[in-house]
């Protein structure tokens, strides 16, 4: 039961870089600073797994400790965590939706404490709180910087030649490359968090595992969301991109310092909504992957707290292990089929995209 719960958190792990990769680098990607996605891609991996590495023992500290008693938690029920979030997250990721793996690996911890009546519901007020303020703090922050955005543009003309777009350029790639540091530091948790708080690994080996799994899972399966971000929902100018990426690395390492998972990808996707309803005004929200991308926000800690509950309800209590160990493996078998099936899609993208492989 350990090792496959181990399993689950690296293919998780893996899911969450490719999840996670258009809320770091798609600005970037999408703005024309950094052309071709595999580049992007690879940026993206490499401050992952630096970011995890360096920057998140808080937060796994949070997943791991301060949602539900650690007492509870065990290679069974770490393994229910796990896989009611791997199936929610893979689900999201089939459909290319940047979904907030906080949401869903908190809705799944909770879950198992509902299942048992024993939660922190302070702590877990407190983090749901600052999931609803954190985005509308970003879109404000994006809408009012936009339109100062655009007024600078049409006042001064020497911020649209070729030399300042260089300039520009160097901007969007460096705070692109803190922002995906910054996922590293928030997202590791999700992976490694309950693997740490049941002391089924240490804290320094499931930071290093988990952020190296994390990288893999960017670089090879991040294509697809990295593409929704950067280019179905709105065309960046680099200036704007700029802005959204700071906006996305300031927030979420500060919620980071302090041990809060975040939902990195609504920090991102209402900053990109905000600089996009100041150039085109409301009539973005018209736009279907806007509506389908709420959706699942919405919908995502629901179900996967759902999921987890039902499985304690059905597989731990009433003690059918070998139904769990059953279970957990056909999650784990048709996640990795959908993996292969998007490395070999988003390889062919990349072709098209001009990038090589």
């Amino acid at each position: 039961m350990i090792i496959l719960a181990g399993l689950m958190s690296l293919f998780f792990a893996m899911n969450i870089g490719a999840s996670g990769a258009a809320a770091s680098l798609g600005v970037a990607y999408g703005s024309g600073a950094i052309p071709k996605k595999r580049h992007a891609l690879l940026i993206c991996g490499v401050a992952i797994f630096l970011g995890a590495v360096l920057g998140g023992s808080e937060v796994v500290k949070t997943i791991g400790e301060d949602l539900i008693p650690s007492s509870l938690l065990n290679a069974n029920i770490v393994l229910i965590i796990l896989s009611s979030a791997a199936l929610s997250l893979f689900i999201a990721n089939l459909m290319g939706i940047p979904l907030s793996t906080s949401e869903i690996t908190v809705g799944s911890v909770v879950g198992v404490g509902v299942a048992y009546k024993s939660i922190f519901i302070g702590h877990i007020l407190w983090i749901v709180f600052f999931w609803v303020l954190i985005p509308f703090i970003s879109f404000g922050i994006a809408l009012a910087a936009g339109k100062m955005i655009i007024r600078a543009e049409r006042k001064y003309n020497w911020l649209k030649a070729s030399k300042s777009q260089r300039y520009l350029s160097v901007f969007v790639i460096v705070v692109g490359f803190f922002e995906a540091f910054s996922a590293g530091m928030n997202n590791v948790a999700n992976a490694v968090g309950p693997m740490v708080g049941a002391n089924l690994i240490s804290m320094n080996s499931g930071i290093i595992l988990g952020g190296l799994a994390i990288s893999v899972g960017a670089m090879l399966l991040g294509g697809r969301v990295l593409q929704t971000n950067g280019k179905k929902i709105v065309q960046f100018s680099k200036l704007e991109g700029g802005i959204i990426s700071s906006i996305g690395a300031t927030l979420v390492t500060i919620a980071s310092i302090f041990g809060l998972p975040v939902p990195l990808t609504q920090v991102t996707s209402t900053a990109i909504i905000g600089i996009g309803v100041a150039k085109n005004g409301m009539v973005l929200f018209k736009k279907q992957m806007i509506h389908r991308i709420i959706k699942v926000w919405i919908v995502s800690p629901v179900l996967s707290l759902v999921i987890s509950y039902c499985l304690v309800q059905l597989f731990i209590k009433n003690d059918f292990y070998n139904v769990l160990v059953l279970t957990s493996v056909c999650i784990a078998t048709l996640g990795t089929l959908s993996l292969v099936k998007s490395i070999k899609e988003d390889s062919r993208s990349v072709y098209e995209d001009g990038g090589g492989i």
